[in-house]
């Protein structure tokens, strides 16, 4: 114990005297040159919530933030965008060998002894200029076509749900990597200091995949850039409120004392994550005052109810998600993330996809005409999709008016709006079966480099070290998809 106690008084002294030697005499001259405050960023970058490792980007940034809906489940792009009338002569035949055996099917098809092609069985009708073409099931999103961009040819590596999803959100099927609006927060910072750099909002339509927090998790960078989540009823945030008879003033002067002790333990260990409790300690602090101003709607006039539906007075709801998105935008927060269940339609399809587009639909229609007319959309960049397709064969039996489809990996639809994306247009093809892509194919990792590189972010630069390697959000590829910016 002696020895011990020997050894850690000589360390704590070599360790004050760099402190003192090093950055005590250098300081002078470098806070000369820098000023104090830069000064001190150099020495403990990222303390506050608002500066990121990038400054502002690699080079000018078309979009200033990004709401992403991601419909959790997969989509069946055969009844939202892709429009096949192909599939009308081949209703009820088997799917040709030579068009199966291109995709790998998940095992929940193993047993099944047909598959047995299958038209949707609702309407396609072309919209707006462009002449996109969308089923009967979407009509609001028929309405703002214009300002679309729908890429029917995305493609994904993985077949299930969890490493689908995990791939989309942190670039990799493993779980524990950094997710997107992570990535973003430790980039680029916030542009509001009084609410977090990402937030994440759930919805439920009636049951499908869980979620796992994991998918918008930090990983192995600081927690504070890990997303916070906003919940529905009368606590948005988990123990954000003070407990029964503490008021602020006492709040507040606990937290200084709390960060005076936190700088000293990072004096003497250095672990950052001391320096992301600092920041998540005050944060929480300031939130106390912004979020229940962000989350009230009741001084939203009439006419933005009836946008968004009658389902947008129901806490917890796509809809008011929806609307919530469009607050926090408001209040410049860089990745506001949706996530809607309930896609997952294995069996009974047509009944499951109409509940869906009927949650999901109208808002987020309502969503982007809304930007629009604040003139946000110009500088917000809006995203619609899930984590993988459906099958064109039928799963389980395939009766006159129901069927279901199982997972594809190989083609799928997903659209994008606002700052810097080409509206009006439509992007790739898939064969006469929705199958395959046969032009211009997107992978997930192309997906998230356009979308980092309208943010002002080259995603190839982004990296963090971690295990001797450096990582990025698009792993070891990706590209930007160059035809779809404006």
């Amino acid at each position: 114990m002696k020895n011990y106690l020997e050894q850690k008084m000589v360390q704590e002294s070599r360790r004050d005297f760099l402190k003192k030697s090093g950055l005590g005499l250098g300081s002078l001259a470098l806070s000369s040159m820098m000023g104090g405050k830069a000064f001190a960023n150099a020495i403990t970058p990222n303390l506050g919530n608002g500066g990121g490792i990038l400054g502002t980007g690699h080079f000018p940034a078309k979009a200033k933030r990004v709401i992403y809906l991601f419909q959790s489940g997969g989509p069946s792009q055969l009844e939202t965008f892709d429009y096949k009338p192909a599939l009308d002569k081949w209703h009820g035949q088997e799917i040709p060998d030579s068009i199966r055996g291109t995709q790998r099917n998940s095992g929940m098809v193993a047993n099944q002894s047909t598959f047995p092609l299958v038209r949707s069985m609702y309407d396609f009708k072309q919209h707006g200029q462009s002449g996109a073409w969308v089923s009967e099931l979407f009509p609001h999103t028929g309405k703002i076509v214009d300002d679309l961009c729908i890429v029917k040819s995305v493609y994904t590596d993985a077949i299930n749900h969890e490493p689908a999803v995990m791939l989309f959100q942190t670039g990799s099927m493993i779980s524990g990597r950094p997710s997107i609006g992570s990535w973003l927060s430790y980039g680029l910072g916030s542009d509001n200091e009084n609410l977090p750099n990402f937030v994440v909002m759930t919805s439920h339509g009636g049951g499908g995949q869980p979620l796992n927090s994991l998918s918008w998790g930090s990983g192995f960078l600081p927690s504070h850039h890990q997303g916070v989540q906003f919940r529905s009823g009368e606590e948005p945030v988990l123990f954000l409120n003070n407990p029964h008879g503490v008021h602020r003033e006492d709040r507040k002067r606990a937290l200084d004392h709390i960060k005076e002790m936190n700088h000293h333990q990072f004096d003497v260990w250095g672990d950052p994550e001391i320096n992301s409790k600092i920041n998540q300690y005050e944060m929480a602090f300031r939130m106390q005052a912004s979020v229940p101003e962000t989350v009230d709607i009741s001084n939203e006039p009439d006419h933005i109810y009836e946008m968004y539906g009658e389902d947008v007075k129901k806490p917890g709801s796509y809809a008011r998600n929806c609307l919530l998105a469009r607050k926090l935008a408001e209040k410049d927060v860089k990745f506001i993330q949706l996530y809607h269940t309930g896609w997952d339609q294995h069996l009974h399809l047509p009944r499951g996809i109409r509940n869906q587009a009927k949650d999901t639909d109208q808002a987020s229609a309502a969503l982007i005409k809304d930007l629009k007319q604040r003139g946000m959309l110009e500088d917000t960049l809006v995203i619609w999709g899930g984590e993988f397709g459906r099958t064109s064969f039928s799963q389980g039996k395939l009766t006159k008016d129901d069927y279901g489809r199982d997972h594809h990996p190989g083609c799928f639809t997903m659209w994008m709006a606002g700052a810097g994306v080409k509206p009006g247009m439509v992007y790739g093809e898939t064969d006469d079966f929705s199958y395959n892509v046969v032009k211009d194919p997107v992978h997930v990792h192309d997906f998230q480099a356009t979308m980092m590189h309208l943010l002002g972010i080259d995603h190839e630069r982004l990296t963090h070290k971690y295990q001797g390697r450096r990582f990025r959000l698009t792993d070891v590829h990706g590209k930007v998809i160059k035809d779809i910016l404006s």
